[in-house]
């Protein structure tokens, strides 16, 4: 199966932020306890290539792991070579597009109107991040992909356990989840990795229940 069919299949994309070498691969290891089996590493965090050298070398085959907040072709060519599985970016960058696609890893960029969506996809891209996707909510999700049915998009931007039936219900075949369910500043102790595995749990089974009445 390509990434792009897995992250369709799992729905669930885990956005880690400021993770360290010490912490990123207790966090994949509970995110994969509770569910969540795609992770995504944001670029700006430091020593991030590293960190998915150490997701890919403990979790391969368990876990699909990305590189996020990739804003240029440089960025993403360190990353695919440190072994990113696919590449997110917050906007639509046609030269990240094209190298990204030159090594034949999936490219995810952000986009928001309609126009930025079907020229992004035109151009290369395999699935549109719609962000931030909170800014007009999963009513604007359903009116995307009412015209554009054929376009995966994945949301990301203030989705939480609250609303992401919703979004999903609307049209999105993937939702990115940053803080509200990985929040590395409280990632300290056993018992903060448990309630972070319980915390995945609960968003998959949210899916789940989706999938069962609407196969997504």
């Amino acid at each position: 199966m390509n990434p792009v069919e897995f992250i369709k299949k799992e729905v669930l994309v885990a956005v880690i932020r400021e993770a360290n070498p010490q912490t990123i691969v207790p966090i994949a290891n509970a995110l994969y306890e509770g569910g969540v089996k795609v992770i995504e590493i944001t670029a700006e965090t430091p020593k991030f290539t590293r960190l998915i050298e150490m997701a890919r070398e403990e979790l391969d085959g368990r876990v699909l792991t990305g590189a996020g907040t990739v804003l240029d072709p440089e960025t993403a060519r360190a990353a695919i070579m440190a072994g990113s599985e696919f590449i997110v970016s917050p906007s639509f960058n046609p030269e990240t597009v094209r190298m990204t696609k030159r090594y034949g890893i999936p490219s995810i960029p952000g986009a928001l109107t309609p126009t930025e969506i079907l020229t992004a996809y035109e151009l290369g891209a395999d699935m549109i991040k719609v962000f931030p996707a909170n800014t007009f909510g999963p009513g604007y999700v359903k009116n995307i992909h009412g015209p554009f049915p054929t376009i995966p998009l994945m949301v990301t931007g203030g989705i939480n356990l609250d609303n992401i039936e919703e979004y999903i219900e609307a049209g999105a075949l993937a939702v990115g989840l940053g803080s509200n369910l990985v929040n590395t500043k409280q990632l300290h102790h056993e018992e903060d990795f448990q309630r972070l595995t319980q915390k995945a749990r609960e968003y998959a089974r949210i899916v789940q229940k989706v999938k069962d009445v609407q196969p997504i």
